[in-house]
């Protein structure tokens, strides 16, 4: 989820700019994004009833992963969905989906520069983080000289990339870094070195003073480690269990959680399964284990 608050609150500025009367809608916004300026202007969500001559979803596959629990998206008079996910249902009015794309905020700033518009400094900002985030500091597979490119464009605008890394990365509260430390502690092998599990709960969340959307960057721990191939990390929602996974380099992790009815990138995908921590450890492990090779 992190990947979206860079392109969405860039997204936000330029319509700004250009005049127009736009809601920003971010049902929580993490410290660690803080920087990026605006966030007071966001909403945690839309006035029920209200129609939107024009409503925009970012960085997202599918409608039902949108968090629009008053429908507002569906209501609107125009919907527009742009996004990089192979596995997008194209669910707007108008699509516009790249997956060959490494970020969302990359097809932002091609549009951009395909409709002549000029970025400025606090929108580049808000584009490289999604640059950045969506392609774990530009690691993962799909990074091309082209992504490189628009890195270079926004920093020409004086958008220091270090500082960009440094503070989505490097920066994390005392109450976050206990929060990974309890996960990092309670991290199993499988398989043989090929598959790590780890988890946290909401009791561990209300002790460790920590919200949902400070659990970002616990599954890249277990993917980091030598051999590892498949990193497992799930946390408990209302619902049952939010899972993540990476990988490292052949298992598609998309078509792992496509078995759950979620979905993602080939080395970076999530899904939800209901059930007990135990129940939710057995079904995700197997179904990992189905990819893993001998």
């Amino acid at each position: 989820m992190e990947m979206l608050f860079g392109s969405s609150l860039a997204v936000y500025m330029i319509l700004k700019r250009f005049g127009k009367i736009v809601d920003l809608i971010i049902p929580v916004f993490p410290e660690t994004y803080k920087y990026l300026g605006r966030v007071e202007e966001t909403k945690t969500a839309a006035e029920e009833g209200k129609v939107y001559d024009l409503a925009i979803a970012l960085d997202c596959a599918d409608i039902k992963r949108l968090d629009d629990p008053n429908g507002n998206f569906e209501l609107a008079n125009v919907t527009v969905n742009i996004d990089h996910h192979s596995s997008n249902s194209m669910f707007a009015d108008y699509n516009y989906v790249n997956p060959v794309a490494p970020a969302c905020a990359q097809i932002i700033t091609s549009i951009c520069e395909q409709l002549g518009i000029e970025i400025n400094k606090e929108e580049g900002t808000a584009l490289l983080t999604g640059i950045i985030t969506d392609t774990g500091g530009l690691r993962y597979e799909g990074v091309t000289s082209e992504t490189y490119e628009f890195v270079a464009d926004i920093l020409k605008i004086g958008v220091k990339a270090s500082k960009v890394y440094n503070q989505a990365f490097a920066a994390i509260s005392r109450n976050k870094f206990e929060i990974k430390k309890l996960a990092i502690d309670r991290l199993e092998f499988l398989e043989d070195g090929k598959i790590t599990f780890t988890y946290i709960t909401k009791k561990d969340m209300e002790e460790k003073g920590v919200s949902q959307n400070e659990l970002d960057g616990i599954v890249e721990e277990g993917r980091d480690i030598q051999g590892v191939e498949v990193s497992v990390f799930i946390y408990e929602k209302d619902d049952g269990f939010k899972v993540s996974l990476r990988s490292n380099e052949y298992v598609n992790v998309s078509d792992v959680c496509i078995l759950f009815g979620g979905g993602g990138h080939i080395k970076a995908a999530g899904c939800t399964i209901k059930g007990s921590l135990e129940e939710v450890k057995e079904k995700i492990i197997l179904a990992v284990k189905r990819f893993i090779r001998e």
